[in-house]
């Protein structure tokens, strides 16, 4: 459609994650947040994954700059990696910008970014497009959500939200706002989708307070808390209720020590004078006087908290009578990992409170009923539920048509997917590449379903290297075969196997030399193929199998 306004998913729609969001009318592009997302359990040595932003990069000179909802890894942590193709202007919070400046320094990425600090409330323009930045309440400080005027009509995008009216920072979310931009006329809504499935309201972050304080007031001895290092507000509380208890705070864990010194530089966390420690210093004051905050939430194998529920921390280690708070809930897929770390705590002796039997944490994203609200608020025309699993989308989807948005106006889309809006007609109409690329170590993008595939394999049933040294002029065996396992038997306690799978590469070797094969690729397929088919029947198990071939 000409002159029609094109919103292109690049991620975060069917996933938890990796949020980044394309706007585009005529020549004039912006994107919306650039997220990372953590690796599931089949992604076997990845360590992030970003979005696929190759239609970004072919639409460059497009892009009037990447607008940013708030400073959460799912919206700010793939600008490390899409800077270096796309150095382009940056619109944030103090906050967020802060945390980004911490993350563009860790990874080394040294370019002349310009970066526009912006405030709730602040208009800016941008090619074809005026952004308006909305405040609204989540689980970090400084969130905006963004009003933005088009050509064809207002757009709406709450980012990360929740309709919290008692926040900790005694700002709550710009009702007033929403509600204007709903009378002007909003073509169309894209909302937060994660918590689609909760009925009723999201608990306000007071109901943390209300348990810290009665945490603090019962502890006997030491109270560590573990939190997402990002959780401002939490790490607010924490403080406060200490300082109120006349206990000193320490901080572990590298993300945890850098968001605080951030925050507090950037005047987002007040620290009563003298309740900051080091960590080194815990064990000079009595123990029913030090809170530790740290990290490790969410069982992370190599955070703070993990190492000390298995006695390895270098400085903190776990004592009978310590309190442990584990304040956030396991992101989905992490459950295992942070099951095993409060086993391993109450194994030390600790008493440990975490979300499943207590309040001491609430979510950052809006429930059902703040769904409707936000729809009942924005009364847009065409409405996209954004951020989070399918399922998500579809319920959210539903809760909208509760409302009155007609089913035909609602798109449920995938990455990728290109949606054209005029002010009365909306259509998918194409698609453009999308998809993940996956970072290990520091390789970005070189990892793919293959490499996946043969880790699976080798994490699943091994592998088994067989040599053979060959005379290359007539196909003569001059030595081996010899068979090397790694993770499918160990060679000493199965001879006999070994043996017989030699007899067998033996056996198909003077086939070859027989039927005048000479061309290695081919030997080596037959030799896979046999070693394959042979341990598969003696053992039900697949190894990889690796032949090589050494000339003489």
């Amino acid at each position: 459609m000409k002159g029609c306004l094109k919103i292109i998913p690049l991620g975060g729609l069917g996933e938890i994650g990796k949020n980044i969001m394309a706007l585009r009318y005529k020549d004039d592009m912006i994107v919306i947040d650039s997220g990372l997302m953590f690796p599931d359990d089949e992604m076997l040595g990845i360590d992030l994954v970003i979005p696929d932003v190759t239609y970004l990069v072919e639409n460059r000179k497009h892009i009037r700059g990447i607008v940013l909802t708030h400073g959460h890894e799912d919206h700010i942590g793939a600008l490390p990696y899409i800077l270096r193709e796309i150095n382009v202007p940056i619109y944030g919070t103090k906050l967020t910008l802060g945390l980004l400046d911490a993350k563009l320094k860790e990874s080394s990425y040294v370019n002349n970014v310009k970066k526009h600090c912006i405030c709730a409330g602040d208009t800016i323009k941008l090619g074809a497009f005026n952004i308006e930045f909305i405040h609204v309440s989540h689980s970090i400080a400084d969130v905006v959500a963004l009003g933005i005027r088009t050509p064809v009509g207002t757009i709406v995008h709450t980012g990360d939200f929740k309709f919290d009216q008692t926040p900790v920072n005694n700002k709550p979310p710009d009702y007033h706002k929403f509600a204007e931009l709903g009378k002007e006329g909003v073509l169309v809504l894209m909302s937060d989708s994660t918590n689609a499935e909760r009925p009723g309201y999201t608990l306000s972050e007071r109901v943390v307070a209300d348990t810290f304080d009665e945490t603090f007031r019962n502890a006997r001895e030491r109270i560590i808390i573990a939190s997402f290092a990002s959780n401002i507000h939490r790490i607010q509380l924490a403080i406060t209720t200490a300082a109120r208890y006349k206990r000193k705070v320490a901080v572990a864990g590298r993300s945890m020590v850098n968001v605080v010194n951030i925050a507090r530089e950037l005047g987002y966390l007040e620290v009563p004078a003298g309740t900051l420690i080091e960590l080194d210093d815990v064990t000079n004051y009595p123990k029913n006087r030090v809170v530790v905050l740290t990290t490790g939430s969410q069982g992370e194998p190599m955070s703070a908290l993990t190492r000390m529920a298995m006695c390895d921390h270098k400085r903190i280690e776990i004592i009978p009578g310590d309190t442990v708070v584990i304040s956030a809930s396991p992101i989905p897929g992490n459950e295992k990992m942070v099951h095993r770390t409060i086993d391993n705590l109450f194994r030390q002796g600790a008493e440990v409170i975490y979300e499943s039997v207590s309040g001491v944490h609430v979510s950052g994203h809006a429930s059902q009923e703040e769904l409707k609200l936000m729809l009942n608020l924005v009364k847009p025309k065409f409405f996209i539920p954004v951020h989070g699993e399918y399922r998500h989308l579809i319920k959210h989807a539903q809760l909208a048509q509760d409302v009155g948005v007609s089913p035909e106006n609602i798109f449920v889309v995938e990455n990728g997917q290109v949606l054209e809006f005029t002010r009365d007609r909306g259509s998918v109409a194409g698609r453009v590449t999308s998809g993940r690329v996956l970072v290990d170590g520091l390789g970005v993008g070189d990892v793919g379903n293959i490499v996946l595939r043969d880790r699976r394999q080798l994490s699943q049933d091994g592998l088994v290297i067989i040599v053979v040294t060959m005379n290359q002029e007539n196909g003569e065996v001059v030595a081996g075969p010899d068979i090397i396992s790694r993770g499918f038997v160990y060679v000493r306690e199965s001879e006999e196997l070994i043996e017989e799978a030699k007899e067998k590469v033996r056996s198909i070797l003077k086939t070859c030399e027989v039927q005048q094969i000479t061309e290695w690729a081919a030997i080596k397929s037959c030799v896979r193929e046999t070693a394959g088919k042979f341990f598969y029947e003696r053992t039900r198990r697949r190894p990889m199998i690796l032949p090589i071939i050494m000339d003489v």
